[in-house]
């Protein structure tokens, strides 16, 4: 095998509850709108359409507990996700053997740069510039689905300086989670590492530094992120 002519980055990874080994993170897709009342808020049609995907870069996420405002911004938004983390991968997965593809889930952030965000959407850009900057992925500690099961409902909230400011439940996803994976296997070959952020309930909202986020999905776990 030839030698990198210079030192590879490494691995991205999260750590596991309860274990010594970590999960390498190959690709990370994010639904966009996944929730009624948060498409609402954003200014959009409610109503189930085909669902899109953005995605984050691998060694955007953080388990650092600290998110360190970014530059180039004077509006960035919290949005509490349910994260789904794959064991296999593939083409063309079946709706119903969908589940059998995932090793399990945390509690992320999808933390957006939304004036940038909102200046792509205004030109007909891409959203890597407000959505994929550095640490914009908070995680939590993944958990095996052997342990946890398939949540499939579960409250989903997120609190600042101890304020509720997104409040929402699994069961109201536009695109479930078995949906989002077969749906993406369609356009990608998903493989084992991947990562799926799931969307956001409504109540997004700017942060600042000195902000502490307080996030919690039912049956899965929790994440307090400071941000600095």
């Amino acid at each position: 095998m030839p030698a990198y002519i210079i030192d590879p980055s490494p691995i991205a990874a999260a750590p596991i509850k309860g274990s010594d080994k970590v999960f390498p993170v190959r690709r990370i897709y994010c639904i966009g709108r996944n929730y009624a009342a948060h498409a609402i808020e954003m200014g959009h049609d409610p109503n189930r359409e085909p669902p899109f995907f953005f995605q984050k870069n691998p060694n955007n996420i953080d388990f650092s507990g600290t998110f360190p405002y970014p530059s180039q911004t004077k509006d960035v938004h919290h949005e509490i996700e349910l994260v789904v983390a794959l064991s296999k991968g593939g083409t063309s997965i079946p709706i119903a053997k969908a589940l059998d593809h995932v090793w399990g889930y945390a509690v992320g952030l999808d933390m957006t740069r939304r004036d940038l965000q909102g200046i792509a959407k205004e030109m007909g850009r891409p959203w890597e510039i407000g959505k994929a900057f550095e640490k914009s992925a908070p995680m939590g500690p993944f958990v095996p689905a052997a342990q946890i099961g398939h949540p499939a409902a579960g409250k989903v909230e997120l609190k600042v300086n101890g304020k509720v400011k997104q409040t929402g439940d699994l069961n109201q996803m536009i695109w479930k989670v078995p949906e989002m994976i077969s749906y993406l296997s369609d356009y990608f070959e998903l493989a084992a590492g991947d990562v799926i952020m799931t969307g956001t309930p409504s109540g997004v909202a700017a942060v600042v530094a000195g902000d502490t986020m307080e996030a919690a999905i039912d049956g899965v776990g929790t994440l307090t992120v400071k941000v600095v």
